[in-house]
């Protein structure tokens, strides 16, 4: 049963006929009482039940507008008791901020069982299932989609998908081993190191933090002796994705360096590691889930910690390459030919 306090019947026909969804089991009701919700579910008893949206929804028995903080708690607590009793899975579905964040006030993430984030940006294609709360089971796992004419379909192998459009030997262009939960997923970090035409060089940072991409180019500037102050430096992760984990610290290192010394890096590189101020590059997590990810995809060379690469214990058709710090691995890739660190 589908429940919308949104849109009429005929809203919901007009999208159902353009997914071509023709189901006689599904059952629909435009309802915002929660009193009729009710009657209708004990009446029906559907096995799924979607409530669309819980902030729409209202208690007679409460004075306040609907979407307040005891309407939002009355609404959930009722629907639980029911559901749980009658054992209907059921899905209540929340508005999200600008920002991302559950509209009003929190409290229902509070009660529900487990708490979906469906993330997207506006002008990208995919989206991301993310799990933040779970009491039945593990949140590190995350399902990806695209969106299509006919619907949100499943992308059941996103590695290829977000790098599936590389050019071939541009300057500035990286293949990085990221985590979503514990799904690997290899990403293309792009960079553009151009000369500034005003007297502060600008960086601009999309998909990773600001911050992270300036402290990061200093260690470039401080441990490599390349001079980025007079350049305007882009950073960007292509497909829209948003990454903060350290994991990419080395592949946006290399990616800037690439763009400002004009040589690309080959193809069949990727590239795993966190590097601290000293430039140093340091241990990461999951190592073996990232380089079995980029021996899947074709890839014949994986640069990551030197740390890493003594613990591992299996054995890999690709050439793993242990680097200790920033110019190792800019020595190898033949970005900086120097001998000092």
């Amino acid at each position: 049963m589908y429940v919308s306090g949104e849109e009429s019947a005929e809203q919901i026909k007009l999208r159902a006929d353009r997914l071509n969804i023709n189901n006689e089991k599904l059952l629909f009701l435009a309802e915002t009482d929660i009193d009729q919700v009710e009657n209708a579910l004990e009446k029906e008893e559907p096995d799924f039940v979607i409530i669309d949206s819980v902030q729409t929804m209202y208690s007679e028995e409460i004075t306040s507008s609907p979407g307040s903080v005891s309407q939002v708690r009355e609404i959930t607590a009722r629907i639980m008791k029911m559901c749980k009793q009658k054992q209907i899975t059921t899905i209540i579905i929340g508005h999200v901020t600008k920002d991302g964040n559950i509209a009003g006030p929190r409290v229902l993430e509070h009660m529900v069982d487990t708490v979906l984030y469906l993330e997207g940006e506006r002008y990208f294609s995919y989206r991301i299932l993310r799990g933040v709360k779970n009491r039945f089971g593990s949140t590190n796992e995350i399902g990806m989609f695209e969106m299509r004419n006919e619907g949100l379909q499943e992308i059941t192998d996103p590695s290829s998908v977000l790098i599936s459009e590389r050019e071939e030997a541009a300057t500035g262009s990286v293949i990085v081993a990221s985590l979503e939960g514990t799904r690997p997923i290899l990403l293309e970090l792009q960079s553009l190191a151009t000369p500034t035409v005003f007297g502060l060089p600008r960086r601009t940072a999309n998909g990773i933090d600001y911050n992270r991409l300036v402290l990061l180019m200093a260690v470039l500037e401080k441990r490599a002796g390349m001079n980025l102050g007079s350049q305007d430096v882009y950073l960007n992760i292509v497909g829209g994705m948003k990454v903060n984990e350290p994991a990419l610290d080395l592949g946006i290192i290399l990616s800037v360096a690439s763009s400002y010394k004009n040589k690309s890096i080959p193809e069949n590189v990727a590239v795993i590691g966190e590097v601290g101020l000293t430039g140093e590059v340091r241990y990461v997590n999951m190592i073996e889930k990232r380089i079995k990810e980029a021996e899947k995809l074709g890839y014949q060379k994986v640069l990551i910690p030197e740390s890493n690469k003594k613990v591992l214990k299996e054995s890999y058709k690709l050439d793993i390459i242990g680097v200790k710090n920033v110019i190792e691995a800019l020595n190898h890739l033949k970005l900086k030919e120097t001998k000092g660190f």
